[in-house]
């Protein structure tokens, strides 16, 4: 099977199986956070995929979802007095922290940080939750998503895999 082919496969099936997670048996815990999971399986294949794709998905995702949390406590509480003008800074110092963290190797992938920081939004805005309800099912959706990477490119490698010629043929050409 061509490599295309087998990627497309691994992932059509394991995104159905992502889903189905995310709306059965993790629907209380991770209300409609699939997306989540989503952005971390595809920061796993730009991040350079395998373990250091899947590494730099889930600290830099995560590293971001932290700072996120933060830049939303901070615009509803320190800087809550500058009216309108309180989101907007606490993004800005959020995306200055992001890019400062990048010195950091493992922090070094700002996109992925970028991701975090904007995948914490979700749970707040959309399923009610606060800053500190939402951190923990943020990270946990982005290290299944991670997760969900990792296995759909090392499934797509084995359907790509062809198979081993039995011994005997080959020595009989030999």
């Amino acid at each position: 099977m061509s490599a295309y082919l087998a990627l497309a496969l691994s992932v059509g099936l394991l995104a159905t199986i992502d889903t189905w997670l995310f709306v059965v048996p993790l629907a209380a815990f991770l209300p409609g956070l699939v997306w989540i999971s989503f952005i971390a399986w595809g920061c796993h294949f730009h991040s350079g995929a395998g373990v250091k794709g899947m590494t730099t998905a889930i600290v830099g995702m995560s590293f971001g979802a932290l700072v996120g949390m933060v830049a939303v406590l901070l615009a509803s509480g320190l800087l809550a007095g500058a009216g309108d003008l309180a989101a907007p800074i606490a993004v800005g110092l959020g995306a200055f922290v992001i890019c400062l963290a990048s010195a950091i190797p493992a922090l070094a992938t700002i996109p992925a940080s970028v991701y975090g920081f904007a995948s914490i939004a979700g749970p707040i805005l959309l399923a009610g939750m606060t800053p500190l309800q939402a951190i923990v099912p943020t990270i946990v959706s982005i290290v299944i998503g991670a997760l969900f990477g990792i296995v759909s490119e090392k499934f797509a490698n084995v359907l790509t895999r062809k198979t081993a010629e039995p011994a005997a043929v080959a020595a009989d050409r030999g």
